[in-house]
């Protein structure tokens, strides 16, 4: 495992996403929205809302497992208008449960992680690429800095994110570097003249290090938390599949029921 040293950590106060419900395909599914505001930028591999601009919010939609639908911006879309989602923004989607979503933060940048590994792949896999969109992402990453970023920067913290986010899978044990579908939103601010662009978003510069550390503890709680779920699940099925089943009444084979006799002829 990894040695890191202890995250500074800080009161959460930039990523406060709120979990909010929605009535889909007869059940109550839940979705996480982080209502940004107005002075931010972000850089993001997202269905809706994806490339670098300006984005005032972010919604992180759970959707069933086996999601088929083909206009994944649209439907997300749809979602964000009863919400009061307006304008620019960005919409991601996962199969994961996003009221299991982990937090990280070091020094003022934070990260709120959901995690689903249920498809862990090596990206550099001997494999076929298949045509396309993929399933619904099920790491999903959302960080954010104080501080203004320039484009090269914002990008420059995506491939710091994904550094960290493999770092974390390997130290919780798993022989991946994620999933074949995750996606990640950096936002950083604006600049203005008291708040100038930085130019670098490395693991060794100042947000890019913070950032990493921040994106590490949360995919880190998140893995490890998903793990127990599963082995939770899988026991809880097997010990259903093996339970004793309940005689029939008074017999060792289910009781046959015969039709009455019709009535003889008049």
């Amino acid at each position: 495992m990894s040695t890191l040293p202890r995250p500074r950590e800080t009161p959460a106060e930039l990523l406060r996403p709120r979990t909010v419900w929605r009535d889909e395909d007869g059940i109550r599914r839940p979705a996480l929205v982080w209502r940004a505001g107005p002075g931010w930028r972000m850089a993001s591999s997202a269905l809706l809302g994806g490339g670098i601009g300006e984005r005032a919010w972010v919604l992180n939609l759970q959707v069933r497992p086996g999601y088929d639908r083909m206009d994944p911006a649209a439907h997300l879309t749809e979602v964000a208008a009863p919400l009061g989602l307006a304008g620019a923004g960005v919409g991601l989607m996962t199969a994961a449960e996003v009221t299991a979503w982990t937090h990280g933060a070091d020094e003022g940048a934070e990260a709120a992680v959901t995690t689903g590994i249920g498809i862990p792949t090596w990206a550099a896999a001997p494999v076929p690429g298949l045509p396309g969109a993929p399933p619904p992402g099920t790491i999903n990453i959302i960080a954010a800095v104080p501080a203004a970023l320039s484009d090269a920067a914002l990008i420059n913290t995506v491939a710091t994110i994904t550094e960290a986010k493999v770092q974390a899978l390997l130290d919780a044990g798993y022989a991946c570097t994620g999933t074949p579908s995750d996606a990640v939103c950096v936002a950083a601010r604006t600049p203005t003249p008291d708040n100038p662009t930085e130019p670098f978003g490395g693991p060794r510069s100042r947000w890019g290090a913070r950032l990493a550390r921040a994106v590490y503890t949360a995919v880190l709680h998140g893995a490890l938390a998903d793990r127990e779920r599963r082995h939770a699940a899988t026991h809880d099925n097997q010990a259903l599949m093996t339970a004793p089943q309940a005689p029939w009444p008074n017999s060792t084979h289910p009781r046959r029921v015969s039709a009455p006799d019709p009535p003889p002829p008049r």
